[in-house]
């Protein structure tokens, strides 16, 4: 409701602000990319089971 109520003029800042945003404030930074087998892997969960601070896992299923 809100975009539409705006219309497309109101939208184009809003958008250029997102896409500007999305290397910086959007932006995440993953400690390994592991495919579905690899999480599955009891060693890889010994890693990413431990939940640290700073340490994120991307799953990619079509790794």
């Amino acid at each position: 409701p809100f975009l539409q109520k705006i219309g497309r003029p109101g939208q184009a800042p809003l958008r250029e602000r997102v896409v500007n945003s999305l290397k910086t404030t959007f932006a995440s930074h993953y400690t390994r990319v592991v495919s579905l087998p690899e999480v599955l892997d009891l060693k890889n969960i010994a890693v990413y089971g431990k939940r640290a601070t700073g340490e994120k896992f991307l799953i990619n299923p079509n790794k």
